[in-house]
């Protein structure tokens, strides 16, 4: 059967968000808003900073609440600018903010799923990527996005194929609520015997003014020390399987040859998201970013949980109001309560399993996001049949 070739722009109604008011806006409860940084591995984040007041917003606006099939692409953003995403059970009622565009399928021509899984792939990203222009900022226009090619069969064909694909990202979902769950189990062990002192034989051991016998207060690199990527441009880029990780929530690119040792913790560099911090359980090319890994220290797991707890602090960092940016010297210069060193290898042997088995679960996300993306063509081409 003959596919039909249509555009992105064909077949969806393409818009950017609203720019809401600062004045309609709360840092604590109302309607979430989801931003650009809520765009992350193919996936929309339910994890929102900014939210609606309700009273403030008008009814018209109802055209940017997200609807279950819309999808998402980042149309500004150094690092961030082409990203795709979608969140795949719409549970509840959210806003989308400016210069995230609203992909909004035509049901009669089209099934949002099967529109989604043909869009939302690396090389799609990459085309968004080097479309985007402008000096400072790199953007991209809804026109844009909407010339990104589609092949459609019937409706029914359709259907069958984006049941397949959706089996794959059942899988994928599933280890994303595993790798959360185990973050968790490892950040409250960290918080009780870090901050709440309740640490292996506790009631043995005297405290003083807040630090127990054998600690000290001291800076963060005594325990690792953070150092500046090497950046590297788009058009020095071999292509490869390396993460390139700048300044955005997801590697900028993929290189041929890392220069860090797996795992590794970055923090991007500068940007809007400067400060965001990041564990990779595969070596990485770091660039944009400050980085510190397991070639340079035996506290990996326990800087990254203190990183996490404390991330207030790390986003008071940020200097520069045009262009934020976070520097390795002041990562390094954080305070943090120093245990004895018998504690500090007791806690990182027994989150070492967490995080090794979080390490296993990306792979295997990795492994099925491949499966699903060589399926489509096999099933396009007729190499298989639906």
């Amino acid at each position: 059967m003959k596919w039909e070739r249509k555009t992105l722009g064909d077949i969806t109604n393409i818009f950017s968000g609203y720019a809401f008011k600062s004045s309609s806006m709360s840092k604590n409860e109302g309607i979430p808003l989801i931003k650009i940084k809520n765009i992350l591995s193919n996936s929309v984040t339910e994890e929102c900073d900014t939210y609606l007041i309700p009273d403030k917003i008008d009814p018209n606006m109802d055209k940017f609440i997200l609807q279950q099939g819309d999808f998402l692409v980042a149309m500004t953003g150094q690092g961030s600018v082409g990203r795709i995403g979608r969140m795949k059970k719409v549970i509840r009622k959210f806003y989308v903010n400016q210069r995230v565009a609203i992909v909004r399928t035509n049901l009669d021509i089209a099934n949002p799923s099967f529109v989604y899984y043909q869009i939302a792939t690396k090389q799609n990203e990459k085309v968004l990527f080097d479309k985007a222009n402008g000096a400072g900022q790199p953007n991209i226009s809804a026109k844009q996005i909407g010339e990104l090619p589609v092949a459609l069969p019937t409706i029914d064909i359709q259907d069958k194929i984006a049941s397949i694909l959706s089996a794959y990202d059942d899988l994928i979902e599933n280890n994303q609520k595993q790798i959360k769950l185990l973050e968790e189990a490892a950040q409250r062990l960290y918080k009780e015997w870090f901050v709440d002192l309740r640490f292996p034989n506790y009631e043995n051991t005297p405290v003083v003014d807040g630090v127990p016998e054998g600690w000290r207060i001291g800076r963060l690199d005594e325990l690792g020390e953070f150092k500046r990527g090497k950046t590297i441009t788009k058009d020095s880029v071999i292509s490869g399987n390396v993460p390139v990780v700048a300044g955005g929530l997801e590697p900028a690119y993929f290189h041929n040859t890392a220069n860090t040792v797996a795992p590794v913790i970055t923090v991007s560099g500068s940007g809007a998201n400067a400060g965001f911090t990041r564990m990779y359980h595969v070596n990485v090319w770091a660039s944009d970013c400050s980085f510190v890994d397991s070639n340079t220290t035996e506290n990996i797991y326990m800087i990254y949980c203190y990183l996490k707890a404390n991330k207030a602090d790390l986003d008071r960092l940020q200097k520069g109001a045009a262009q934020p940016h976070v520097y390795a010297k002041d990562i390094n210069a954080m305070t943090i309560m120093i245990a004895n060193n018998v504690l500090l290898l007791r806690f990182n042997e027994t989150v070492s399993p967490i995080f090794t088995k979080i390490g296993n679960l990306f792979q295997q996300i990795e492994k099925l996001k491949e499966a699903r993306d060589r399926l489509l063509p096999k099933l396009m081409s007729g190499e298989l049949e639906v």
